[in-house]
């Protein structure tokens, strides 16, 4: 049975909308801005959380207010409704955006749904939730060191990241984090257009990070003819990320793809994250979980899929705690688990 059959028929009653807003600075240099989405009808609340980046799209929506949803669904028709609703009253700083925000108000309307079923989502898909493996993402300053890694690891020797690399890495840089033995991903960023994180393509970059950390999943390479010679012979080890918003993605990449970052918000509606997670299942294509920094219920969100889809994988979910710029003593430490008791979309 497909995943997304197993959810869309769930009837879902809601009554009213409500709009709230989180701020958070984080370890990357920027304050994070996220909207959390309520539904609530028949007595219970469902959440969700909009991670769109740029911070004037937040507060267009918060001043425009909360879309009128009320009636009675199912979790196809909500979903096909808010697909025909304009959510950006001013527009949407990046296309990309229209899906984060979808996410948003989808993932609220499940976790109403199955609240309103009084059941939770690991129920409703006949599996059970599992102990979640956690890496650390964060970049390494500017000039780059090896300062946030070796504090995180003094905290938790055990600690596996995923990381940034740019042109400023050097030979050296490369050789004391390969020493670590701790880097399982590292996101080159390539796929990326327009954004403040983007990395041009640089083939010196890539040799050095593909010799010098062998072991390290290769994420969002571009593909150019400087680069392409770099990455031959290592396509297995290669992921993807920010092109994946469903199945006709996959279709346009450059080989069949080994490695798959799996960020519900960039998919927009449930049934895309199912049938990609189905699909990625069938075809052996091994996943892992991506955050977009959730301040709130967003967060838990993604690590119970993790939970129930690739507990074991190089899941970039860590507690929010973890993109904080101070590193606190005590951190959570992998895996994490679930929760006692759960109903909903929550963790």
């Amino acid at each position: 049975m497909a995943l997304y059959d197993a959810v869309s028929d769930l009837p879902v009653e809601i009554e009213a909308v409500s709009l709230s807003r989180r701020e958070r600075d984080t370890s990357s240099g920027f304050t994070r801005v996220s909207t959390v989405i309520s539904l609530s009808g028949e007595s219970e609340e469902g959440r969700g959380e909009d991670v769109t980046y740029e911070t004037q799209d937040h507060d267009a929506l918060l001043k425009a207010g909360a879309p009128d949803l009320s009636g009675t669904y199912t979790l196809d028709e909500f979903s096909e409704r808010v697909g025909d609703l304009d959510l950006f009253p001013s527009g949407p700083s990046r296309p990309d955006f229209e899906n984060y925000r979808r996410w948003g108000f989808e993932s609220a309307a499940l976790d109403l749904a199955l609240r309103q079923a009084d059941t939770d989502l690991a129920s409703a898909l006949g599996r059970e939730y599992e102990p979640v493996s956690f890496i650390a993402s964060t970049r390494l300053g500017e000039p780059p060191s090896t300062d946030r890694v070796e504090r995180f690891l003094e905290n938790n020797p055990e600690l596996e990241f995923k990381l940034d690399p740019t042109s400023e890495w050097d030979d050296a840089l490369v050789e004391r984090l390969a020493e670590t033995g701790a880097v399982r991903v590292v996101d080159l960023k390539g796929q990326y257009e327009g954004t403040e994180v983007d990395q041009a393509p640089d083939p010196e970059l890539y040799e050095r990070v593909v010799e010098g950390l062998p072991e390290a999943v290769i994420e969002d390479p571009a593909i150019t003819e400087g680069t392409r010679s770099v990455l031959t012979g290592h396509e297995e080890r290669v992921s993807w990320d920010a092109t994946i918003h469903g199945l006709e993605s996959l279709e346009e990449l450059p080989w069949e793809p080994e490695w798959l970052n799996v960020k519900p918000s960039r998919f927009g509606s449930v049934e895309s994250l199912f049938e990609t997670v189905d699909h990625c299942t069938e075809h052996g294509i091994t996943t892992y979980g991506g955050g977009q920094f959730e301040l709130d219920v967003g967060r838990g969100q993604i690590q119970a899929l993790a939970s129930l889809f690739y507990p074991d994988s190089a899941n970039d979910v860590a507690p929010g705690v973890y993109n904080d710029p101070e590193i606190p003593e005590g951190l959570p430490t992998s895996p994490l688990s679930p929760p006692e008791e759960s109903t909903g979309f929550r963790w």
